[in-house]
């Protein structure tokens, strides 16, 4: 008779552990939620900078941020300068004068989503 091995044992109780936490989520929730992810999946014609864009056509065609926030980084050459643009319903991300990305930033009351920063 073989015993199993030490990885196959290891493997066989984190399966065991795996499908007991996995069972209480087994069953969907009578409720509707609606998270963040899947909202801002299905906003596809909500218009937002798309990334490579400059700093210039980001003001072009959205106007002038509501508010320009302080630069993060750049203490090193590794490190680049980030600015973040704020907009009423997203944030622009600006590495040197290029949109690296574009952040939604509400949430309605039905939906699960970030909480807000506290200070």
């Amino acid at each position: 008779m073989s015993r199993p091995s030490p990885s196959n044992a290891a493997l066989s109780v984190a399966l065991c552990l795996a499908a007991g936490f996995a069972a209480p989520f087994a069953a969907p929730d009578a409720r509707a939620e609606t998270l963040l992810i899947e909202r801002v999946g299905a906003e596809t014609g909500n218009a937002m900078p798309a990334r490579g864009m400059s700093m210039a056509e980001v003001e072009r065609r959205f106007g002038a941020p509501s508010q320009r926030l302080e630069p993060r980084g750049g203490q090193k050459r590794q490190w680049p300068t980030i600015h973040r643009w704020t907009y009423p319903t997203f944030i622009v991300y600006f590495e040197k004068n290029k949109v690296i990305d574009a952040v939604l930033i509400r949430a309605t009351a039905g939906e699960t989503g970030p909480k807000p920063a506290v200070r």
